[in-house]
């Protein structure tokens, strides 16, 4: 396991390379280094997301999404109690009105960092995961959570709403009526009934999420890059389009699949029998 840090700050405050602990850090897992743990590593706020974090979350996807050794990706925290517990109110409540709209891109390219990765994603939830917190591991292809974890989206109870793609993507997975109730009733709610809602995909014993989604990125990971990222791709592609042109985007990612590396070494080793050994292109 290799690790890397992202978003040490500088004498400006900004997120800059370097050896300090910074606000996120990549590890990598496996004897190839495929999968790439992405830990929000800001414990002593509960990981919540300044303007500078955000940044660093944005850089940090974005080395991940350009990496083409990485086959999944695992969104995790240092923080034993709690996931991210959304935005830095504290950073907030010293800004003006100029001051948000100035960050407002530097925030939207962390939670888009995360949705856009090329490679499925799986966010491990522990603790609490509220707001924008949760709206990060919302961002995730795939969601497991441990029994003792909290999650909700609390916006409104402070005047404003869920601004990380939450509006968006809670009733994509639970439907309209239920996201509804959710956010406006800016609930939080034990993991066992955000298993039950529909909103986590798996539901594991406390402690046991980052465990059972580093092996789940290991399952991802023994598969044909290129297929997944292709099937990724024709999935989020066709979710919002009707039946035709979501067949037709699915054609298309097969074909660029269809004559690819990968899919000659795939065939070559189910006809010998052998593991196959993936060129990834």
């Amino acid at each position: 396991m290799t690790t890397d840090h992202a978003g040490a700050t500088g004498p400006s405050g900004e997120p800059s390379t370097g050896d300090l602990a910074g606000f996120v850090r990549i590890e990598r897992h496996g004897e190839e280094g495929h999968v790439a743990e992405l830990v929000l590593d800001r414990p002593a706020a509960m990981n919540a997301v300044s303007t500078a974090m955000a940044r660093a979350i944005g850089a940090a996807t974005a080395a991940l999404a350009a990496d083409a050794q990485i086959r999944a990706v695992v969104l995790t925290s240092s923080h034993p109690s709690a996931f991210c517990v959304g935005a830095d109110l504290k950073e907030r409540n010293t800004m003006s009105d100029a001051d948000l709209v100035a960050i407002r891109p530097t925030h939207r390219g962390a939670y888009g960092g995360v949705l856009a990765l090329p490679m499925p994603a799986i966010a491990a939830v522990e603790g609490f995961a509220f707001g924008g917190g949760f709206e990060l591991a919302l961002s995730c292809d795939l969601l497991v959570c441990g029994e003792g974890a909290t999650v909700g989206l609390p916006e409104v109870a402070v005047g404003v709403i869920p601004g990380g793609g939450g509006t968006q993507l809670v009733g994509r997975r639970i439907g309209w009526s239920r996201a509804a109730r959710l956010i406006f009733t800016a609930a939080k709610i034990p993991a066992r009934e955000a298993w039950d809602l529909g909103l986590v995909d798996e539901l594991v014993p406390a402690g046991g999420a980052r465990e059972r989604a580093l092996a789940l990125a290991g399952q991802i990971a023994a598969n044909s890059p290129v297929g997944v990222r292709s099937a990724k791709r024709a999935m989020r592609l066709g979710l919002d389009v009707d039946l035709a042109a979501g067949l037709e985007i699915e054609d298309a990612c097969w074909r660029a699949t269809a004559f690819s590396r990968d899919r000659a070494e795939g065939v070559a080793a189910f006809n010998e029998k052998r593991s196959p050994r993936w060129p990834g292109h």
